[in-house]
């Protein structure tokens, strides 16, 4: 079959491999829609995840498709079927598991390898972590669960409620997600990018104001949207530690800061220890997602009450992968929707 390998630092390779055979408790997919993400995107630039890949690896973790084959004592699926998984399940036995921080689990079972012609799902998510799709739910729509659930993730951890001033720093899809999550329960979020075709997706995805940052100050525009206080809440989406800092001096005394973009590993940011403490700010790392919102995000995307399809800027066959990571690269498209098969 066909796959994509990372290899390196911008070192993408299509290669024919074997098949996957579906061992006890796993299951196989074909892959019917795998979708590019921006992780994959900082993944490829920077040549490795810390956590998720060991080069050389199958590449891709964003994928919805139909079971083709069933391991041993697997019983609760059938051939056919339409599944979407996520790329990870927790232990569920480990300390955190048992404090419910599924997301900090040290024993998450990572699975990666989406843009392939098939896919085996390994035990632990066939267990915890897929899903049947819906019936009138498109494989490409499906694909982003993964994805929506780490921003349900990251709006639950935002002390948010439906009176929030919300600032979103960035329009890549995460970026665009957060706003479309969080203008269906506010009325005041106002979205920064540096793309003026993404910053008008965001705004049919509900965003109250757009600005681009190459023409503006974010923390002195935010500051004049509110009396000279800040955003009660502030999302950083672009993974970029000066971007942490702007995300910082954007809000008011009270508010969270939601630093929700990894940014490359070993680095670091400087923050006002004074204005830190006296305005009691509320930094938060947010980190990946649990079942929970694996299973909301998948009822909302079958909902249909947001048109998450705005994001999806193109359908295309897996041959031209490398062609469309360039493209993400240039700000070309926001979410691409591979096609395998």
């Amino acid at each position: 079959m066909l796959a994509a390998l990372l290899y390196g630092q911008e070192d993408l390779r299509l290669e024919t491999v074997d098949p996957p055979l579906a061992a006890e408790g796993e299951v196989t997919i074909e892959v019917v829609a795998a979708t590019t993400c921006g992780t994959d995107l900082k993944v490829w630039r920077r040549g490795g995840h810390a956590k998720m890949l060991k080069l050389p690896t199958r590449f891709g973790h964003e994928a919805a498709g139909k079971i083709v084959a069933l391991g041993a004592g697997v019983t609760d699926w059938q051939i056919g079927d339409r599944v979407v998984a996520n790329n990870s399940a927790p232990c569920m036995n480990c300390f955190f598991c048992q404090c419910h921080e599924y997301s900090l689990c040290p024993n998450l079972t990572w699975n990666n390898g989406t843009f392939a012609q098939y896919l085996n799902i390994p035990a632990s998510i066939v267990q915890h972590n897929l899903l049947s799709i819906p019936d009138d739910l498109d494989a490409e729509l499906a694909a982003m669960t993964e994805p929506l659930a780490c921003v349900l993730h990251g709006v639950a951890r935002s002390n948010f409620t439906p009176d929030s001033r919300v600032v979103v720093i960035g329009d890549g899809a995460i970026g665009l997600m957060f706003v479309a999550v969080m203008a269906s329960q506010c009325q005041s979020v106002w979205l920064f990018g540096g793309n003026d075709s993404r910053l008008a997706v965001g705004e049919k995805l509900g965003a109250t104001r757009t600005w681009n940052y190459h023409q503006s100050d974010i923390p002195t525009t935010v500051r004049d949207l509110t009396q000279g206080w800040g955003a009660d809440i502030v999302i950083e989406a672009t993974g970029v530690p000066s971007v942490w800092e702007t995300a910082i001096a954007c809000g008011r005394p009270g508010a969270t800061i939601n630093l929700f973009g990894g940014c490359p590993k070993d680095t670091t940011i400087s923050v006002n220890t004074d204005r830190l403490h006296y305005s009691e700010l509320t930094l938060k790392g947010v980190f990946h997602n649990t079942p929970q919102y694996v299973r909301a995000a998948l009822a909302l995307l079958a909902s249909k009450q947001i048109p998450f399809e705005l994001l999806i800027s193109d359908r295309r066959p897996l041959a031209d992968l490398a062609q469309t990571f360039e493209d993400m690269k240039n700000r070309q498209v926001i979410k691409v929707a591979m096609i395998p098969n």
